[in-house]
C-alpha cells in the first residue's frame, strides 16, 4: 500500500505537464470528507490517506504519495438532487429563497449560478417543490460550499479590502506593532478630546463638550434686577 500524507489544494504551484502525468483517483462526497480512507489509484495502486485531521479533500487536489508520486483526485459521480426555478412562474430569487431555508436547516448545499445540488432526502425534496422549485434526482459530482471561515478549503478566496484612506490595517494593528501615530502635519482632521479612564485603566477619548451658553436674564428669571 502506497502511503499518502500530504495534499496540494488544486495542485497549487504544479505545471501543467505534471498534473496531466499524474495518476487520478475518483472519490464521492462521502470519502472526501475525511482525513483518512483507502483508495485505488487509476494506476491499480492501493492508496493508504493520512491527512491533518479537518482536511477536505476537493475535485482538483492533488495528493503527493511518500515516494513523490502524485494522484489527482477527480469528484465522483454521486446520487444528487439538482434545485431550480420553476420555468413558468419562478424567479432566479426564487433560488435565494430555497438556500436560505436549507441553510437554516444546516443542510451541506453545492451553490450555482442557476441551480443549488443537495444529497438526497424526501422531506427536503418536498419541502422545496411546495416552494414551487423543480427538483431532480441526477448522478453528478457533489462539491458543497465550504463556509465563510474555511480555511484553504472549498471556494474561498482572500481578498484585500481598503477603505478610503485607511486599511483594516491601520484600523487593527498586527500584535505587537504600532497603529497609526498622528500628529501635525499628518493633514487627518483632528476632534480634541481628554482622556478618561476605563474599567481596565486604558484611556478613551471623550469629546469635549462646548462652553454653555450664557444666561439671559429677563422677566421670570428668579433673580433681582436692578435698573440701571
Amino acid at each position: 500500500m502506497l502511503t499518502v500524507n500530504k495534499l496540494l489544494p488544486q495542485g497549487q504551484g504544479l505545471a501543467s505537464v505534471l498534473l496531466k502525468r499524474a495518476a487520478t483517483v475518483e472519490l464521492d462526497w462521502d470519502v472526501r470528507q475525511k482525513s483518512r480512507f483507502d483508495a485505488v489509484d487509476s494506476q491499480g495502486r492501493q492508496l493508504g490517506v493520512f491527512l491533518p485531521r479537518g482536511t477536505v479533500v476537493r475535485g482538483g487536489d492533488v495528493l503527493v504519495a511518500e515516494d513523490g508520486s502524485m494522484i489527482r483526485v477527480q469528484a465522483a459521480a454521486q446520487p444528487v438532487l439538482r434545485i431550480t426555478p420553476c420555468t413558468a412562474h419562478g424567479s432566479p430569487f426564487d433560488l435565494t429563497r430555497a438556500a436560505y431555508h436549507l441553510g437554516n436547516r444546516h443542510v451541506q448545499i453545492e451553490l450555482q449560478p442557476d441551480h443549488l445540488k443537495i444529497e438526497p432526502d424526501h422531506v427536503l425534496a418536498d419541502m422545496l417543490r411546495a416552494m414551487h422549485m423543480t427538483v431532480e434526482a441526477i448522478q453528478d459530482s457533489f462539491e458543497p460550499e465550504g463556509g465563510a471561515y474555511a480555511s484553504g478549503q472549498g471556494h474561498a478566496h482572500h481578498h484585500a479590502h481598503d477603505h478610503g484612506d485607511h486599511s483594516h490595517a491601520e484600523a487593527n494593528p498586527p500584535h505587537g506593532e504600532p497603529g497609526h501615530v498622528h500628529g501635525p502635519g499628518c493633514s487627518h482632521g483632528h476632534e480634541h478630546t481628554s482622556a478618561a479612564p476605563t474599567a481596565r485603566g486604558k484611556p478613551i477619548g471623550i469629546a469635549i463638550k462646548a462652553a454653555p451658553a450664557p444666561h439671559v436674564h429677563g422677566p421670570g428669571c428668579g433673580h433681582d434686577h436692578h435698573d440701571h
